[in-house]
């Protein structure tokens, strides 16, 4: 097996590309320790000293570490995790663990405008973050204001004010007009 690295935006997250499916459907995120029961992948990751975070993706699995810790030291340890959980045939996320299918559910008064936002960034946004190992999704709108959670590398990144601002904001309120404004929220 043979597992590739990308660097992400993110310096204190990095990106790995196992050459096969993580998740089949959905992301699951893990901004803190988690065991077996939930993600045995997950959790040997973990294992590894000064992993603060881990992202699921569809055919990545992102891994944050502590501001102490050296990359160098580190990755070596993370890819043998890795490795390890997909020789041992064990399941990425346990039968009674949840993935993540994105979006939380919003209908009422503004729902062709909600169902406009999620078209919007499932089609031009989630595609690019997920190339940066992270995850955007939809978590509300009121007056104006989208509010959106980041996960995996995006979570904690230093341009994430700058993407959400710059990049998501203005293509929401270019094809939107009741848009006025992007929040981050964390969940």
């Amino acid at each position: 097996m043979f597992i590739q690295t990308e660097s992400t935006p993110n310096p204190a997250t990095l990106k790995f590309l196992p050459g096969q499916r993580v998740m089949e459907t959905g992301t699951a995120d893990f901004p803190e320790a988690v065991g077996e029961e939930t993600s045995p992948l997950a959790a040997r990751v973990f294992a590894v000293a000064g992993v603060t975070g881990v992202f699921l993706g569809g055919d990545f699995v992102t891994v944050t570490k502590s501001d102490d810790m050296d990359w160098d030291h580190a990755k070596p340890a993370i890819l043998g995790a890795i490795m390890e959980h997909f020789q041992s045939g064990a399941p990425v996320i346990t039968a009674g663990a949840e993935a993540a299918g994105g979006h939380s559910e919003d209908t009422g008064e503004d729902s062709a405008i909600i169902n406009q936002i999620k078209v919007l960034l499932d089609t031009r946004v989630r595609p690019a973050v997920a190339q940066d190992g992270g995850d955007i999704t939809f978590h509300g709108f009121d007056a104006g204001v989208v509010y959106l959670h980041m996960q995996g590398a995006c979570a904690g990144c230093p341009s994430s004010t700058l993407t959400l601002k710059m990049g998501i904001e203005n293509l929401l309120r270019h094809y939107i007009p009741e848009v006025t404004e992007v929040r981050p929220v964390a969940v």
